[in-house]
């Protein structure tokens, strides 16, 4: 993201802020009464460390201890995280500092909602995502117990609730200048990374591996002083579990950090707005969801300069986890080439957290993914968001995704007729106003309507009109003569849109 020159303490507190508006205003206090995020009393914790804390205690799970990496390799078995997700970061910028350099990097394991850190010499560091509450972090000791226990280590929010996770619970990505001992050269700045950066901004003081196609970055770098630059070979030694930090899951790491934040902070808001009764809260929402939906969909997304291949295997890994649609297709296959993903919607759609947020939330994020997704919001910026690419999500979710909306339209069935939605049709969040749009197809001429209105939009209307819970609803119908082939020839609208 933007960099800067700063000052040590404006590291501390966060670093570069990033795009977008949650940034720039506070967030709930973790110990609100609708989060208390340090609290266990009420309800234990849903993330997934925490849950095998209580089956190892429950000796339902057992840990294996091996020589050099000690529990890393059960562990991430027993989590399910890939090892061909490993990367490595040399800047000495974490918990486990002075162990870190170009010599002993630290490796960073991931998947949707864990991540696994762990380094020659030192203890394992996890970071995982409960629902509700957002990142919890643990340690654990690398030496051979009985029963081994992960430690809540609430420390670590000194710098993961700060303005590069945007004042929540939540994971920081940064770039830094980095010397050859490892050191930050905090004089000449930092940048905080995610899928919308400039790769010439990347990856500082990160090795970086894989075919880059000569893609300028700060990866595999050193500045032994403020004006020379020194590129480095990637050094992964003995005790590493791989000898990759692959470049296709940098780009992927690089996008979800940023998108778990964005879960977390829209969930505490919302919780607490709804505890305090704020009046403000829809409004709130409404510009949220804006944000939170661009990145969903990719839409500021940096543009790859040139086709990157990785070289570890975590590309076909990751991609084969699906869900698939009818078709093969998944959110999860990688692209590459111009962009990161082949279909622009995010894999984490699909998350816990995602499906956790308050019904208000996530009301308001899914009606804002149908004004993109469906071309009603006009705004050029949304151009790069292709038919192809619209009609593909579209599509995949509606036969991969619980929980969608009707007006996204009934998975498995292409084609969409007005009758599919005629009972009770968007009525989301106990609102009533009911907007229907019917798109219909080039040669159904529009002056051949005449004010007239077709049988099967009466006979939908009558229906919706007859239900008890929308007796009231209001159905605005347009025609228009635009060749949209087979797709949404009937487009049911969100709620709230101009009709």
């Amino acid at each position: 993201m933007r960099g800067t020159r700063f000052l040590l303490a404006a590291l501390v507190a966060g670093g570069v802020c990033a795009f977008g508006d949650l940034v720039d205003t506070l967030s709930p206090p973790p110990d609100h009464p609708a989060i208390k995020y340090h609290d266990e009393t009420q309800r234990p914790l849903q993330d997934a460390v925490s849950k095998l804390n209580q089956r190892i205690a429950e000796r339902a799970v057992r840990l294996r201890f091996e020589p050099g990496s000690g529990y890393l390799r059960s562990l991430l078995e027993t989590l399910d995280v890939p090892v061909e997700s490993q990367l490595a970061v040399f800047s000495k910028s974490s918990l486990q500092a002075p162990l870190i350099g170009p010599e002993n990097p630290r490796t960073i394991f991931f998947s949707d909602t864990v991540a696994v850190a762990w380094m020659r010499g030192g203890f394992i560091e996890l970071a995982s995502q409960d629902p509700e509450k957002g990142v919890i972090f643990h340690v654990l000791d690398q030496r051979p117990e009985e029963i081994p226990h992960f430690i809540r280590h609430d420390d670590c929010t000194r710098c993961h609730i700060s303005d590069a996770s945007l004042g929540v619970a939540g994971m920081m990505l940064r770039s830094l200048f980095t010397a050859p001992d490892g050191s930050p050269r905090l004089i000449l700045g930092a940048y905080t990374t995610d899928h919308r950066s400039p790769f010439e901004e990347r990856w500082g003081g990160w090795y970086v591996s894989g075919e880059l196609s000569h893609i300028r970055h700060m990866g595999n770098t050193v500045y032994p002083d403020e004006y020379h630059a020194k590129t480095i070979a990637v050094h992964l030694g003995d005790g590493y579990l791989a000898r990759a930090s692959d470049i296709a899951a940098l780009l992927v790491f690089d996008h979800q950090v940023h998108l778990t934040n964005l879960l977390v902070r829209i969930g505490w808001e919302t919780r607490a707005g709804l505890h305090d009764g704020r009046r403000d809260l829809d409004a709130w929402l409404s510009s949220a969801a804006r944000e939170f939906v661009d990145y969903l969909l990719f839409v500021d997304e940096a543009p790859l300069p040139r086709k990157v291949r990785g070289t570890s295997g975590f590309a076909e890994r990751f991609a084969a986890l699906g869900p698939k649609d009818s078709q093969g297709r998944s959110l999860r296959q990688l692209a590459l080439d111009k962009r990161l993903m082949r279909y622009p919607c995010s894999y984490m759609i699909y998350t816990d957290a995602f499906d956790d947020l308050p019904a208000p939330a996530r009301d308001a994020i899914y009606e804002r993914m149908w004004q993109v997704l469906s071309g009603t919001d006009p705004d050029p910026k949304y151009a790069r968001l292709s038919f192809g690419d619209r009609k593909a999500v579209v599509e995949i979710l509606r036969e991969t995704k619980k929980g969608l909306p009707l007006f996204f339209g009934r998975s498995n069935n292409r084609r969409f007729g007005f009758d599919n939605y005629s009972d009770g049709l968007c009525h989301l969040n106990g609102r009533i106003s009911i907007h229907l749009e019917w798109r219909l197809p080039c040669d159904a001429a529009v002056g051949s309507h005449d004010g007239r209105t077709d049988s099967r939009a009466s006979r939908a209307a009558g229906a919706l009109t007859s239900s008890p819970r929308s007796m009231a609803a209001m159905v605005a119908l347009r025609y228009h003569s635009v060749n949209f082939d087979d797709f949404l020839r009937f487009r049911p609208k969100a709620p709230g849109l101009a009709s």
